[in-house]
């Protein structure tokens, strides 16, 4: 099938992340569609913002914008509508529903998801936390974390873990090694959600085959045989379902859908502690 492209500008006050989420999920509706981005975070002053609406006559297209000042919105506006583009405000529509709720109307304030609050520091820690916990490094206080990852090797334990932190939620991983015991901290944790990811025997050898090439070793190695990889998956599901712990199939899960569905069962998990 033959793609189309289309030019779309993305302006913001701020990092441009709001803007950057909300057009990807709306392009990827597309299927023959690609979006070609054009992104301007933190558009503060009339200098950057002339140099935007250069942009967008050089290469018109769709333009989204979260600029909270309204005399740059409406400059935005009226330039797009002169040049035939189709222009949005992808915040406005959300503010006018808080306003009419709430009752009263916003402080325009460039940036203010991004302060440096208590929330984004708990960020922080969660990720240093997870980044020295990577892999079953720097044992010893898994009780401080949040969520344990267990699966073996290729089940995205790592970047399911960052993103995790990047949510503000502490988590550790621990690989699951053939003939290779478990931590014994990891039997006396209480409060941590302990989360078992596993994958098709098939999709873990594939990714396992692209690991090799890429570090240029050798293939004849159990790491990769599709009898010892199934059985790596069969004994990981076992160990879950005597554990207790819940799992996740992420072979056709993306990051997002995996950490989501991690954050579902967190949940519930600390509604327990509550309720006790």
């Amino acid at each position: 099938m033959a793609r189309n492209y289309f030019h779309l500008h993305l302006v913001s006050d701020a990092t441009g992340e709001t803007l950057i989420a909300v057009s990807r999920a709306a392009a990827a509706q597309y299927e023959s569609v690609s979006a070609i981005e054009h992104v301007y975070p933190l558009v503060r002053s009339e200098a950057q913002l002339a140099r935007v609406l250069a942009e967008i006559e050089s290469s018109p297209g769709v333009v989204l914008y979260t600029l909270v000042e309204s005399e740059w919105s409406e400059r935005l506006e009226s330039f797009c509508k002169e040049l035939g583009c189709p222009c949005l405000s992808v915040l406005n529509p959300v503010l006018s529903l808080f306003q009419s709720y709430l009752g009263q109307a916003s402080a325009p304030r460039p940036g203010a998801q991004h302060v440096l609050n208590s929330e984004y520091f708990r960020r922080i820690d969660a990720m240093n936390y997870t980044l020295m916990h990577d892999d079953g490094q720097l044992g010893g206080d898994l009780e401080n974390a949040d969520v344990i990852l267990v699966g073996i090797s290729r089940t995205s334990k790592t970047p399911t873990s960052i993103y995790l932190a990047n949510r503000g939620i502490k988590t550790a991983n621990v690989p699951l090694v053939p003939n290779v015991p478990l931590p014994a901290e990891i039997e006396r944790v209480k409060k941590p959600l302990i989360v078992g990811l596993v994958a098709s025997p098939e999709r873990i050898v594939q990714i396992r085959q692209n690991r090799l090439l890429s570090l240029k070793a050798d293939d004849e190695t159990p790491y990769v045989d599709p009898t010892a990889v199934a059985d790596e998956v069969t004994q990981s599901r076992r160990l879950c379902a005597r554990k207790g712990w819940p799992v996740i199939d992420v072979t056709r899960r993306s990051i997002e859908e995996t950490a989501a569905a991690i954050l579902d069962l967190l949940r519930d998990h600390r509604m327990k502690f509550i309720a006790t």
